[in-house]
């Protein structure tokens, strides 16, 4: 335990050893025990400290105050207005579905058309009246 350590304990946690962080409590009061003028000095400060913000109470709202807050809170909305709100998600929802289902079509369509084979050669589309793509007069 340094003394700037021990200074950092009582100055966010106060003279009270009980809030002291727990696994640096016991080095933080044999430092205290070794150093006692430099601690008495660290301690006082918080314990003024201490004292002062141990000293403030708030008091408990009175009645008036509760009721003027229970007063002022929304009130549930009408069935009604609650339907509609769920609508107008729902539609919401509907419309990304539907982007998301024509998106899907779009691209499958596109990816389809590139690696799909073409289904016949030219040379089977040929008759033997229209002339053949083939050569065969040499047999």
């Amino acid at each position: 335990m340094t003394p700037e350590r021990f200074h950092q304990i009582v100055e966010a946690y106060g003279a009270d050893p009980r809030r002291w962080p727990q696994q640096e409590r016991a080095a933080a009061q044999a430092w205290a025990n070794a150093h006692r003028a430099q601690a008495d000095a660290y301690l006082a400060v918080a314990a003024e400290l201490d004292t002062w913000l141990a000293a403030d109470h708030v008091a408990p709202p009175d009645a008036a105050l509760q009721q003027r807050i229970i007063g002022s809170a929304p009130r549930r909305r009408p069935a009604a207005q609650r339907r509609a709100w769920w609508w107008s998600g729902a539609a919401v929802a509907g419309v990304g579905l539907l982007g998301g289902a024509a998106g899907a079509l779009a691209v499958s369509f596109f990816v389809l058309t590139e690696t799909v084979p073409p289904m016949h050669e030219s040379s089977y589309l040929t008759s033997s009246f229209g002339g053949s793509s083939a050569d065969w007069s040499g047999e």
